[in-house]
């Protein structure tokens, strides 16, 4: 799977509130690390992320995880 372009070199920790939220996976969207629909015209899609409870949650923004929508410490190999 392709990898979008990298937002920030860095995590970011929200507490979240249960609903559905749309993480940006190109690493273009302008309200990062959510989808503005700036992928339109581009191979990515955002992805769904579906929160069940009250949590926090250290989403993605450097687009190279290799569990999206979630930080996994690649943006430190950057």
């Amino acid at each position: 799977m392709k990898k979008g372009k990298v937002a920030e070199k860095s995590p970011l920790m929200m507490e979240m509130q249960p609903g559905t939220y749309f993480w940006c996976a190109c690493g273009r969207s302008n309200n990062q690390p959510f989808c503005d629909g700036s992928h339109k015209g581009t191979e990515f899609t955002p992805k769904e992320v579906k929160i069940e409870e009250v949590q926090s949650v250290f989403w993605c923004r450097c687009k190279q995880t290799d569990n999206p929508p979630f930080c996994d410490g690649s943006h430190n190999k950057l």
